[in-house]
Formats: C-alpha cells, sequence, structure tokens
C-alpha cells in the first residue's frame, strides 16, 4: 500500500519522460540520419520536390495545390480534435470533484485537489499548443499555396516561399505530436496506472511508424524472395 500511494509521483513522470525522450531520440536522428526516419525522408523528398517546381507554371502550381490539400486536410482535422477534446474536458472539469469519489482507490491515484487540477490542466495545455500548432500550419499552408503559384523574379522571394512551405509542414507536424502526447495526459484522469502503459504504447507505435523499414519488413522480405 505504501508504493499503491506513491503512484502519480513515480509512474507519472515516468510515462512523461519517456514520451518527451523518444522525442527528443527521434529529433536528433532526424538531425543525423534523416534518412532512417520517415520525417526525414518526407523532407528530403519535399525539398527536391519544391526545387523542381517552376514558378508560374499553371500545371506544376495546379499539382502544387492538390499534393497540399491532403495535409491541408490532415492538419485542419488534427486541430478539430484538438479543440472539440479540449471543449469536452472543460466541461468535464466542472464534474470533477463530484466524480473523483467514484475513483477513490489507491490504485487509481490521488484525488487531491491539487493533483487533479494537475491533471486536467496538463491534458488542456497539451490540447491548446496542439490546437495553435495546427491552426498556424495552416496558414503557412495556405499562404505557400499562394506563394508556389506567383512568380518570383528573385531567388531570394523563392527562398522565402520555402521557409514558408517548411514551416507549414514543421507546425503541422508539432500540432500532430502534441495531440499525440495529450493521450497519457487524459489516461492521468483515470490513474498513473493507465498514464504509463498508455505511453509506452504511444512510444511502441509511434516508433513502428517513424523509422523507415519498420512497417515495411514483412513486404520487403517477400519482394525480395519474388513471391
Amino acid at each position: 500500500m505504501a508504493v499503491i500511494s506513491y503512484l502519480d509521483t513515480i509512474l507519472v513522470p515516468l510515462s512523461f519522460f519517456l514520451a518527451v525522450g523518444y522525442h527528443a531520440y527521434l529529433w536528433r536522428i532526424i538531425r543525423t540520419k534523416p534518412s532512417t526516419t520517415a520525417i526525414g525522408a518526407d523532407a528530403l523528398k519535399r525539398k527536391s520536390w519544391f526545387l523542381a517546381l517552376d514558378a508560374g507554371d499553371d500545371k506544376k502550381g495546379m499539382l502544387a495545390v492538390q499534393s497540399l490539400r491532403n495535409t491541408l486536410m490532415v492538419t485542419i482535422l488534427t486541430a478539430t480534435i484538438s479543440v472539440l477534446v479540449y471543449m469536452a474536458l472543460a466541461a468535464l472539469i466542472n464534474n470533477s470533484f463530484t466524480a473523483s469519489s467514484l475513483f477513490s482507490s489507491p490504485f487509481f491515484g490521488s484525488a487531491s485537489p491539487k493533483i487533479v487540477a494537475l491533471k486536467y490542466g496538463s491534458a488542456s495545455l497539451f490540447l491548446a499548443s496542439s490546437f495553435l500548432c495546427s491552426s498556424m500550419a495552416v496558414g503557412f499552408l495556405v499562404d505557400a499555396n499562394y506563394l508556389i503559384n506567383t512568380p518570383s523574379p528573385g531567388g531570394g522571394s523563392r527562398h522565402h516561399s520555402r521557409a514558408v512551405f517548411e514551416r507549414g509542414f514543421v507546425m503541422a507536424i508539432l500540432g500532430n505530436r502534441l495531440l499525440c502526447l495529450t493521450v497519457p495526459a487524459l489516461m492521468w484522469t483515470f490513474g498513473p496506472v493507465p498514464a504509463a502503459l498508455s505511453s509506452g504504447a504511444l512510444v511502441w507505435v509511434l516508433y513502428e511508424l517513424d523509422f523507415v523499414g519498420r512497417t515495411g519488413g514483412f513486404a520487403g522480405k517477400r519482394s525480395l524472395d519474388g513471391s
């Protein structure tokens, strides 16, 4: 029972350090070996694709707009989910102290007002940050649509277009990852054990998606065998 009473101070920091540490490791790999990660490989492909575009070409400009449309839709969906969950969480905060009696067992962690406020506050912070980054990404990508289709007489304007283009994708990735980090914070409302389990599962899923060759190993093996 002595260990169970300290689950919030042991498992919750461990779960958040696990998620943040994974993303610090991922950022380091992207900086040093970008081709080994899905984010780095996509960034390299975007760079070569952007340099191949000729500003003022109607056909290639239309292709650029259609290519950015899917990213815009995903970013808008991320922002919508963030703000909807944020509003639902705000509505639940009013009843959080009355509902805390349902989780009175020490297994669900501390039910003190400070811990309950920290639970909902951390989740709200991640959701608000995700919405902010996704909204900024939408703005950058919309500006990139106009800049790509505008003739640039000098190289400086072209460099600015590419900078806005990359900022849009970077902010979209940040908004998506902040929404993913909200999952352990939301699970913390049910106790520190679900928060730790969800954080481990989140890191495992993201690792399988982020590193090139992790999800396509079986398909690649079959293609090499010729079957």
